[in-house]
């Protein structure tokens, strides 16, 4: 399903940054201060209300102008497996899974990224962003003319408490940063509400549409998929 969502007026919303720190500022907010972080994502216990999000079960999100997300559904169960994020011509999806305690899951998920690329005749680079490694792959991909391209597209992970959020940007945000900027400060406040039910690690944490929403069911997504619609195809040569 699709729906447009415009900025809302916040009640009691004190948890929502008002601006976007770096993440130089970030990284030592949270290593010397106690108090609450400017930037996130943010766990649930992070948050004082709910007030002013967009509730779709397992992720919180914060609405903005011209912003439309877009619930991919399992045909067979349908169950949503993950949510889109569509604004200024680029997406950015997103899925919480379990995780460990312990450890996270990103340098492993990274790993398996890259290998399925491979896989797929395809190459992924590591670069450094703003919550560390991220990777960028570029998929083999026919162009309208007939002539070969590729399709780019931008992963991102952060393991949180209980929780591993991935976020994968594609159009041209997955290329440039300045094109990225708006999906990166909506990631940023993003909340994961992990639960406290026993999960399997890597299990999806559970979405569910907004209330009086309905869906249509698009095709299923995967948990290391890049987002249901294409991210751009970029000519070779």
């Amino acid at each position: 399903m699709v729906f447009g969502l415009g900025r809302k007026a916040k009640k009691e919303q004190a948890a929502e940054p008002d601006g976007l720190s770096t993440p130089a500022e970030t990284a030592e907010e949270t290593a010397d201060n106690a108090g609450p972080r400017l930037s996130g994502p943010f766990d649930e216990s992070e948050i004082t209300s709910r007030d002013g999000y967009v509730d779709l079960g397992a992720l919180l999100i914060t609405p903005s102008e011209g912003l439309q997300l877009r619930l991919e559904v399992e045909e067979a169960t349908q169950r949503v497996v993950a949510v889109t994020l569509d604004l200024n011509g680029s997406s950015l999806q997103l899925q919480a899974f379990a995780a460990p305690k312990s450890e996270g899951l990103w340098d492993e998920i990274r790993e398996q990224i890259g290998q399925s690329v491979g896989a797929q005749g395809g190459q992924v680079e590591e670069v450094e962003g703003i919550y560390g490694t991220e990777l960028v792959a570029k998929l083999p991909a026919g162009l309208p003319d007939g002539s070969q391209g590729y399709r780019v597209a931008r992963f991102i992970g952060v393991d949180g408490p209980r929780w591993f959020l991935r976020g994968v940007l594609g159009g041209a945000a997955a290329m440039e940063r300045t094109a990225a900027e708006p999906l990166e400060a909506l990631f940023r406040q993003v909340v994961v509400v992990r639960g406290d039910s026993p999960m399997p690690p890597r299990d999806l944490l559970q979405l569910r549409l907004p209330k009086d929403a309905t869906a249509t069911p698009p095709p299923a997504a995967s948990a290391l998929q890049e987002p249901e619609r294409g991210p751009e195809i970029t000519q070779i040569g």
